[in-house]
């Protein structure tokens, strides 16, 4: 039974290739359909819209988490420089989380408004192409049973038995293709006009929700730009520039004795590597003991001079450390 279907199959394929091979030869006609041709061509440029659509929109929601993925790290950083003791330290935190809520929210809505419609959408095509290459198949079988048909009825030899039964394999071929070619002439204007529903659904959410970006965004980062505008004005103003406390040196009198000439001391918060030779270099926690220049008209505008442990002595940035 096995073998039997097997081998009905392989001669229906050698049929219709011998079939195709005439008919692209020119030996014999091919039963022609231009109206179901122009939809098919429609269905294809449809296809192919839809595929490379599908494909440059993953590929665009991939882009919009990579680039979340990188504004989260950016404004890490920058809440990270942003020292606590400057204004608006809070209010830049809750930016920065709005900020990440705001590209999460631009690609789940995309993926889940725009993405799965569009693979709804797409997800007709296959089938479709399925059933025009089983019409395809069929119109080939069709041929070929009607030029068999026209053989014998040429042969002046032919057996009118075998004649009838070839009538009825023809009758068989046509209604087959019949049916298929019917049910395309239905199917693809339908399918092909359903692109404009498909499309207007699909854009107006993709620009509505570019649109809703773009805007909370700009909101979100204006407020970022005027918490770094008061930063500016608070600067220009002397307010947060480096400052010895009154109290240090009484503070910080403990180990250290007026006579080492040793005024309070500091720990580095960030690390700092010299630049000079009169400079000097620590480590991010380490203590330096601040004393006075040697020459006090030497001394510059937010420099100290220190001595380390180690007795290595030189000057540094004060804005790298803070009083004990």
């Amino acid at each position: 039974m096995v073998d039997s279907k097997i081998g009905k199959t392989f001669q229906r394929s050698v049929g219709r290739a011998k079939e195709k091979i005439l008919q692209n030869l020119g030996k014999v006609d091919r039963t022609a359909d231009e109206i179901l041709d122009e939809h098919i061509n429609g269905f294809n440029k449809q296809q192919y819209a839809a595929t490379r659509l599908q494909k440059e929109l993953n590929n665009y929601i991939r882009c919009i988490r990579a680039c979340a993925t990188s504004s989260r790290a950016l404004l890490e950083a920058v809440n990270e420089v942003y020292e606590p003791e400057w204004g608006g330290k809070e209010l830049l935190s809750v930016n920065s989380q709005s900020v990440e809520l705001l590209w999460n929210d631009f690609a789940h809505r995309l993926a889940e408004q725009v993405l799965i419609p569009l693979n709804t959408y797409q997800g007709q095509f296959p089938e479709m192409r399925k059933k025009i290459e089983k019409r395809g198949r069929k119109l080939v079988d069709f041929d070929g049973e009607r030029h068999a048909l026209q053989a014998m009825q040429s042969n002046p030899r032919r057996a009118e038995t075998k004649l009838a039964r070839q009538r009825e394999s023809l009758e068989a071929a046509k209604r087959t293709y019949d049916v298929l070619n019917s049910e395309l002439h239905d199917e693809l204007p339908a399918l092909f006009n359903s692109r404009i529903v498909f499309l207007v659904s699909a854009m107006s959410t993709l620009f509505a929700s570019e649109h809703i970006f773009h805007s909370e965004s700009s909101k979100v980062f204006t407020e970022l730009e005027g918490i770094v505008d008061k930063l500016s004005k608070e600067s220009a103003k002397g307010n947060l520039n480096f400052q010895v406390p009154s109290n240090a040196v009484l503070n910080n009198i403990t180990s250290d004795s007026p006579k080492d000439g040793v005024l309070y001391r500091v720990r580095a918060t960030y690390r700092y590597q010299k630049e000079d030779v009169d400079e000097l270099s620590f480590e991010a926690g380490e203590i330096v003991r601040v004393v006075e220049y040697d020459d006090p008209e030497e001394q510059e505008e937010g420099w100290l001079m220190g001595i380390k442990d180690n007795g290595e002595k030189g000057m540094f940035p004060a804005n790298f450390t803070r009083p004990l």
